[in-house]
């Protein structure tokens, strides 16, 4: 059960949408630059090993899949890929006794954690919202009232999972590798030497990691989910019930990611304004659950995979400071 908990937070918790970004692994780091990702991971004998893989995006060779919104649902899919891969190879590494062999078996839990996520993220806000407004005897075609209650619902359930799973000492060694990836984009970011001793004192927290895109969906969801349910309401005349809204919601997931990561990456770019320092404080502050500060050790495998994802490309980047922008 707990390999299918790392396959949660490891492809949506962790990711971080920048030039330079990534996510932990098991007892490791991957990190994805310009045209390619590796990954790093510290075997039981305290080897560290690495896996290169070139990757071109869909989106920088597609003027339709590049356009704004199209390219967060794609990016958001490539991630997934790219977090998967990455894991079953961590996992080959530290935890060959975990049995994947069995197709059937992996993929008939993969489609019940799917449905399970749908059910406590999507169902149960919904069906709350529904009998609290029934209960207050709000107006049935208040969507925007009914998507809030939904949505905070939802951000409820969210930190309550986030903060559970935070007592298992293996996820909190997970975290401790994602507080290393921060550190050494932060690191990358600042044009500084690359080093362990630099990466140590920056700041675990990113404003363009996973757990922020994650918090903006959320927040952009309440909006969208209440005009989608207006404007159904209002032209077709169907009368929304918890069916309904979750077939209609469910399908536009797709179309959230989208306008999330539009809101993420101008976010992400003027930091420098105080407004857009508030968007981001929020998804900031999930982190101090989803971050933890990592050790040497920890720092030196998520260097190693930054070294590797660039190879001798490196120089070119080093001595320059960036803002970096989200690839795609």
């Amino acid at each position: 059960m707990i390999y299918f908990i790392y396959k949660t937070i490891l492809t949506v918790l962790m990711r971080s949408t920048i030039l330079v970004g990534g996510q932990a692994v098991i007892e490791g780091v991957m990190m994805r630059v310009p045209g390619a990702y590796a990954t790093a991971v510290r075997t039981t004998e305290g080897k560290i090993k690495l896996q290169y893989n070139d990757f071109q995006s869909i989106i920088s060779t597609s003027s339709f899949f590049s356009l704004p919104i199209v390219r967060g649902g794609i990016h958001l899919y490539e991630s997934m890929k790219i977090g998967y891969q990455t894991l079953e190879w961590s996992v080959d590494v530290n935890m060959p006794t975990i049995n994947k062999k069995n197709q059937f078996l992996e993929s008939l839990v993969s489609i019940l954690s799917i449905l399970f996520a749908i059910g406590l993220f999507f169902g149960t806000p919904i069906i709350s919202a529904y009998f609290i407004q029934d209960y207050f005897e709000l107006p049935k075609n208040d969507t925007l009232t009914f998507n809030i209650i939904s949505g905070l619902v939802r951000i409820t359930l969210f930190l309550s999972y986030l903060f559970a799973i935070s007592f298992l000492k293996d996820v909190k060694r997970l975290f401790e590798f994602h507080g290393a990836e921060h550190k050494t984009v932060y690191n990358f970011e600042s044009g500084k030497e690359i080093t362990i001793a630099n990466a140590k004192t920056f700041s675990k927290e990113h404003p363009r990691c996973g757990t922020s895109f994650v918090f903006i969906v959320m927040l952009v969801s309440i909006v969208s989910f209440a005009c989608i349910d207006a404007m159904i309401t209002n032209f077709l005349d169907i009368e929304l019930r918890i069916i309904n809204r979750l077939l209609i919601h469910i399908p536009c997931i797709p179309l959230v990611a989208g306008l999330s990561y539009e809101v993420l990456k101008i976010t992400a770019r003027y930091q420098k304004y105080f407004i857009f320092r508030i968007l981001a404080y929020p998804g900031l502050l999930l982190q101090k659950i989803t971050t933890q500060t990592p050790s040497d050790d920890q720092l030196e495998v998520a260097i190693a995979a930054l070294n590797s994802a660039f190879k001798d490309n490196l120089s070119k980047f080093q001595g320059k400071e960036f803002n970096a922008e989200a690839i795609g």
